[in-house]
């Protein structure tokens, strides 16, 4: 039952923006699977369930490593102004405030590329292991703006 449970809540954050565990175990109901709120949110946890700000200004669960959701391009098209390379670092320059957001949302999405992250105001560095890696990740990163 638990595995069943578990993908369908995968399955549920793919096809919707959830927003709260209320609002996931109403649609665990919808599809006949009665849950607590202490069940759903041992699930969350043990699915490694993030949640990342939308374009709506509103926090979403989503699945890591899904780098081309519209919950990550949402708040990364929107509060990204620039993205450069300087050696094997990324540097990301975002609208005052929204650094921390954005930097988040690339520490959920667990990108191979980068190595780890550090976010000021407006300002993340990402940190990958070489030059090419950081120009591929900057590439990547530019599409979707």
């Amino acid at each position: 039952m638990k595995k069943k449970r578990q993908q369908e809540i995968l399955d549920i954050i793919k096809e919707n923006e959830i927003i709260n565990q209320e609002m996931l175990i109403e649609e665990l109901r919808k599809r006949s699977i009665i849950a607590t709120q202490s069940t759903v949110s041992r699930d969350i946890s043990q699915l490694g369930l993030g949640k990342v700000m939308t374009e709506n200004g509103v926090g979403c669960y989503v699945i890591p490593g899904r780098l081309k959701s519209a919950k990550f391009t949402g708040v990364f098209s929107q509060a990204v102004k620039t993205i450069n390379v300087a050696m094997n670092t990324v540097v990301i320059k975002t609208y005052s405030g929204m650094a921390s957001a954005v930097c988040a949302a690339l520490d959920l999405n667990d990108l191979p590329l980068i190595v780890g992250t550090i976010a000021g105001d407006d300002t993340i560095f990402a940190i990958t292991r070489s030059e090419n890696d950081a120009s591929e990740l900057t590439v990547r990163l530019r599409k979707l703006l």
